[in-house]
């Protein structure tokens, strides 16, 4: 709604959320917001970014109340341009990543090669041009260095930039600034293999029960962004993007964030308090999640209340 606001009160609103799971949050967003804002209801649509139909059906039955506000589109080509915003959650991290191993004096890739009958990673030298050019710009590292660039992330802005003609672009994820990201100490990567909350030491486990995500590239997103005409927004960790909503929506209001025990604050239940505190505790969701946003055709004057407690965004990407 304050996004809303500061787009001088659209009548076509259009949210578009990608990597909506089963719609939960859509349902949320639209419940709160008939109940809350019914004017900016009558001007919300939303949309939902989904290329599996098994998902969709999931959704659509989720949202079965909403059915005359949602609609669904294969991937962000399909996007009409649209004023509002964009919104994403744990989607950047599962986008597939080309792998990098460093020589010394050089970079190869990393591809997936069949030995006898089990699956090995194969270096071959690094034939895709684009690539290449990405490659010639990470730092030097010594031999067996491994990293990750994700291409596809870059293709994903491109497409967004494309079709937001005014609005906002928000992603939540865990990743690192530039300089964190290719830290020497960071000699195997960001690749991790999950199963049942479990890490598994290779990707070759547990295929197609595992889930394999990489983290974020945070700064090579924006300075993508802004070569396609976003402006950085805001940049912080899901923590104090949380403690500023909190502190403008009448839970706070010192100025500053609140502290102590979060499970005091005045929520409806035991269970939503547990789940504040894991989104915002920093040894469990609240320093892990980063919140990137992005903006076009808005003025930036004072930012997002989630942005209230935030470094200079430019900074602490280490742009």
């Amino acid at each position: 709604a304050q996004i809303w606001e500061c787009l001088g009160r659209s009548d076509n609103f259009i949210i578009v959320e990608q990597g909506a799971h089963h719609g939960d949050f859509a349902r949320d967003v639209l419940e709160v917001a008939r109940k809350s804002w019914p004017e900016f209801f009558e001007a919300l649509r939303y949309r939902i970014v989904e290329p599996f139909p098994v998902l969709q059906d999931r959704q659509s039955q989720t949202l079965g109340q909403f059915a005359d506000r949602v609609e669904w589109r294969r991937s962000p080509p399909d996007l009409e341009p649209f004023t509002g915003i964009h919104f994403s959650n744990e989607l950047l991290d599962a986008i597939p990543v080309n792998l990098l191993v460093s020589t010394g004096d050089g970079w190869r890739e990393k591809f997936v090669a069949l030995e006898g009958d089990t699956f090995v990673f194969a270096d071959q030298p690094i034939a895709d041009p684009t690539l290449q050019a990405f490659a010639k710009k990470l730092p030097a590292r010594p031999a067996g260095y491994e990293t990750e660039v994700n291409l596809a992330a870059m293709d994903w802005i491109d497409n967004l930039s494309a079709r937001l003609e005014r609005g906002y672009l928000l992603a939540f994820d865990y990743g690192f600034s530039r300089d964190e990201f290719y830290a020497p100490y960071r000699t195997a990567g960001t690749l991790q293999v999950r199963e049942k909350h479990r890490q598994l030491p290779s990707p070759f486990e547990q295929i197609g029960q595992a889930d394999i995500t990489a983290h974020v590239n945070w700064t090579d997103l924006a300075e993508r962004a802004e070569s396609h005409g976003l402006r950085i927004a805001g940049f912080t960790d899901q923590h104090h993007f949380i403690t500023g909503i909190i502190s403008e929506s009448g839970r706070g209001g010192s100025g500053e964030p609140p502290a102590g025990d979060w499970g005091q604050s005045p929520l409806p239940s035991p269970k939503a308090r547990r789940a504040l505190q894991t989104l915002l505790h920093p040894e469990m969701l609240g320093r892990a999640f980063q919140v990137l946003a992005f903006t076009k055709g808005a003025g930036l004057g004072a930012p997002l209340s989630g942005f209230k407690f935030a470094r200079e965004p430019r900074a602490a990407l280490g742009m």
